[in-house]
């Protein structure tokens, strides 16, 4: 038996303090402390399977498997973890639903829970337990975690930061000492960056990560929205068109080649110096670290997406939600899961393993020292409270899944940007698109 005692628990909080990681045995001293007063008890003999995407940081996958090893050890609840192409998990969880047996938990993300919220367990008594302790939810994470009904069918566990990265040598030497904060501004500095031949460049492909987030910014900064409150199409307005043709601006400065672009195709074009501004999460900077890449690392920063017409931000950053299904055995088992991952220090110290790819939908974590051991990390502790969700000013359901999985906002700026269509006819073409999903 592992015995924690206060000189453990004070290497363990000053570690955390100073950005390090916990040791093994830090880090399951802490989890039989949790487990002596956990609130959810474990079935007798339960096992678990859980089925997460495949990482992009590996630091955070490291981190996340400690975790559960510490949960494992500390209550003797055996949990199998799963790993897939982040893009095959919503149908693997849709098959679930379906045919009733598969992982207890899955690790989607954005609007999956919402698809079969009959078959979920109902989680509000651990969201409500998490909530009261870390100083409650953020909005994003409650409108993703709750049903129609309002009880919450799943647990959003983090929020992956998307937003601008840059060259500070490239943009000082294009006459700007910082990016615009306005659309206007943004929109000359691309241009004379590709005066300067150090082009911007932005996926406009079927990027479901990069491309879905700074598009729908655009459009959203143009105060133009797929829908209304109520779930009525409203893509057809002055304002659409505007978003179109702003972006079109936009794409004749940069880069040739990025509307075929997928989600790794900006990350590559970045670290090989062929642009100067993309938009990503905390990965590009990551692997210049990892890899020696001081010349990038160094050189390079992040930015928030310039404010547009309503003066607050519009972005839209990706919300990862774990769910449990009707079918498990062990539905308490399930819930003192989710109580392990989202309890300090356990939640603190996967949040230094994924140094900032990841954030936390819990106001308690703002003083995680990842957002203050390095300044180009810090921009991606405020994504969860700035994001809107995946409706714009809808809701978070199937049919906003479906529009985000047909690329119905990139298709319809890529199409005006490229010069396939004109702007106004664009917007039609996706208006008819969205009318098809929301059924109006």
């Amino acid at each position: 038996m592992f015995n924690i005692d206060r000189r453990s628990l004070l290497k363990g909080s000053t570690a955390l303090a100073l950005g390090a990681a916990l040791t093994p045995a830090q880090l399951l001293g802490y989890a039989k402390a949790w487990a002596a007063d956990m609130k959810f008890k474990p079935e007798a003999g339960a096992e678990l399977r859980l089925l997460r995407w495949k990482r992009f940081i590996q630091s955070e996958e490291d981190a996340f498997l400690a975790l559960i090893d510490a949960f494992t050890q500390a209550t003797g609840v055996k949990v199998t973890v799963e790993s897939e192409f982040m893009d095959d998990i919503q149908p693997k969880a849709s098959v679930a639903a379906n045919v009733g047996s598969g992982p207890d938990l899955i690790w989607g993300l954005y609007s999956t829970a919402h698809l079969f919220p009959d078959k979920l367990i109902d989680l509000t008594d651990v969201a409500d337990h998490l909530g009261g302790l870390y100083g409650g939810w953020v909005e994003a994470a409650e409108t993703y975690g709750k049903g129609d009904g309002g009880n919450w069918i799943n647990i959003p566990i983090c929020f992956g930061g998307n937003y601008l990265n840059y060259r500070n040598s490239m943009i000082e030497a294009a006459g700007f000492q910082s990016v615009p904060e306005d659309l206007e501004g943004f929109l000359e500095m691309s241009k004379a960056l590709k005066a300067n031949g150090t082009p911007m460049g932005m996926a406009l492909g079927h990027a479901s990560g990069d491309g879905n987030a700074w598009t729908h910014w655009a459009l959203w900064a143009h105060d133009a929205y797929v829908v209304d409150e109520n779930d009525k199409v409203i893509l057809d307005s002055p304002e659409a068109v505007k978003a179109c043709e702003y972006v079109k601006a936009l794409y004749d400065s940069w880069i040739p080649g990025t509307a075929s672009w997928n989600d790794g195709s900006n990350n590559k074009a970045f670290l090989a110096g062929e642009v100067s501004v993309t938009n990503n999460g905390i990965s590009i900077y990551q692997k210049a670290l990892t890899e020696g890449m001081t010349d990038i690392s160094e050189d390079m920063d992040h930015a928030f997406y310039p404010v547009g017409v309503s003066g607050k931000p519009t972005e839209l950053h990706v919300a990862w939600s774990l769910m449990a299904f009707k079918y498990s055995k062990y539905p308490n088992a399930c819930k003192a899961l989710f109580e392990f991952i989202m309890s300090k220090p356990q939640y603190d110290d996967w949040l230094v393993g994924s140094v900032a790819y990841l954030t936390h939908p819990l106001n308690g974590y703002d003083d995680n020292p990842i957002w203050t051991s390095d300044p180009k990390r810090t921009i991606f502790r405020d994504c969860a409270k700035r994001t809107l969700t995946a409706g714009g000013k809808g809701s978070v359901g199937e049919r906003a899944a479906a529009a985000l999985a047909d690329f119905i906002v990139v298709d319809m700026l890529a199409s005006a940007a490229t010069g396939q269509t004109t702007p106004e006819e664009a917007v039609k073409q996706a208006t008819r698109k969205a009318k098809r999903i929301y059924r109006s």
